[in-house]
């Protein structure tokens, strides 16, 4: 089965996640890191989640899932052992339309997770379709090596240097000559050894008019 490659804004929508164990636990966390509003469903649930609930991060019902649990949900999380429970929240999502995962259970999946690495607002995804978790773990490992942190630090300068120049109104073509200019060869060593007054040098003779005292500043926070 092909997976189509997405990304989804959750922000402020209902994801439900049933269970209440360890691998719960991380899944409503990333639910969090995105915003997304957490409601977790299970009699028993580690200390992280209760502490959670405890603090309003998310919505804590302590019972099992019943039927119509899943009413009005836009995204829903499975994360327990439960072979029945897992197909009844399927048949429950698959009749309403919700997107569901169901963790390692492929079957029963309408989408996956991939494995991803973070660096800020940056995210690299690997999916093997389900076909690999162990691979797809293992690359995942291997790009955690390869991209450190001067990618977030990267990312930022350049989110910062788009609207910039975007205010520009030059041409859409113009424009990708501009942004593949700006983004240097030498920038991520430049990063990487805090050498600011490089990058700042090559940014300005890049847009010779253009403010970048709030990147100067970015750049200064980092000393």
């Amino acid at each position: 089965m092909a997976y189509f490659p997405i990304n989804v804004d959750i922000k402020n929508r209902p994801c439900i996640v049933i269970g209440g164990g360890p691998v719960a636990l991380r899944k409503a966390r990333g639910l969090l890191a995105c915003a997304g509003s957490v409601t977790l469903i299970s009699p028993e649930v580690v200390p992280e989640i209760q502490t959670l609930a405890d603090a309003g991060a998310l919505t804590l019902i302590k019972r099992g899932y019943q039927a119509g649990d899943l009413k009005n949900g836009f995204l829903v999380i499975a994360a327990t052992d439960d072979a029945g429970v897992q197909e009844a929240v399927h048949e429950e999502a698959n009749a309403q339309n919700i997107l569901l995962n169901v963790a390692d259970v492929p079957k029963w999946c309408n989408f996956i997770l991939p494995a991803t690495v973070r660096r800020g607002d940056l995210a690299i995804s690997i999916s093997t379709h389900g076909r690999s978790p162990v691979l797809a773990k293992r690359l995942r490992q291997e790009l955690d090596r390869q991209f450190g942190p001067e990618y977030d630090l990267l990312l930022q300068i350049m989110g910062e240097l788009r609207p910039i120049v975007l205010a520009l109104g030059l041409e859409h073509e113009k424009n990708k000559v501009i942004f593949e200019q700006l983004l240097h060869p030498d920038m991520l060593i430049w990063i990487k050894e805090n050498d600011w007054n490089a990058v700042i040098n090559h940014l300005q003779g890049e847009l010779p008019h253009a403010d970048l005292s709030l990147l100067e500043q970015l750049l200064q926070n980092q000393s």
